[in-house]
């Protein structure tokens, strides 16, 4: 006679919150958690492929920065990075960016009277290497889960959709 399975009750929707997921839309609370995972798995991974690149010590605002800052070879103003990295703060983004000019990995200039940050050839071999690093470990990684590339795209967009939305919360809630 084969043993009883022991019953495993409905334990819900994986939440760190039980009080947000009781909301009209428990399904949120879901996706909040599954944001702050993936927000905390995503740093770690840029911080420690950074290192594995041969740049120890970088922030994940840092490798976030010289990523954008090599995008199209093109050089960036304070107020580009801000905004595309979607950064409140100036003062952090410009702190990081004076610490990748003191790692040798930008530079900055001017463009009229506003600061331009463009990457160095240190920088561009570094990000070079890190995308090496992430083809070989992530990249392959998510190929081999066989999840549609569109399917993934899609996802993209519902997340800049979302965090639209948690922009427009939070300019009404400082309104409050």
């Amino acid at each position: 006679m084969t043993p009883a399975r022991p019953v495993i009750p409905d334990i819900g929707p994986v939440v760190s919150s039980a009080h947000l997921a009781s909301s009209s839309l428990p399904a949120l609370s879901e996706v909040e958690f599954a944001l702050t995972m993936a927000n905390n798995a995503f740093h770690r991974w840029m911080v420690r492929c950074m290192t594995a690149a041969g740049q120890p010590g970088l922030s994940p605002m840092e490798v976030l920065i010289v990523h954008l800052v090599h995008h199209r070879a093109r050089p960036k103003t304070l107020a580009d990075i801000c905004l595309v990295l979607n950064i409140e703060d100036t003062h952090l983004a410009n702190y990081a960016i004076r610490k990748l000019v003191q790692h040798g990995l930008v530079r900055t200039g001017r463009a009229g009277k506003e600061k331009t940050v463009a990457i160095t050839d240190e920088g561009q071999a570094l990000c070079t290497r890190y995308a090496e690093i992430r083809e070989a470990l992530v990249v392959r990684a998510a190929r081999q889960m066989g999840h549609d590339p569109a399917d993934i795209s899609r996802m993209a967009a519902m997340l800049r959709t979302l965090s639209g939305a948690y922009d427009q919360a939070a300019r009404a809630a400082a309104a409050m």
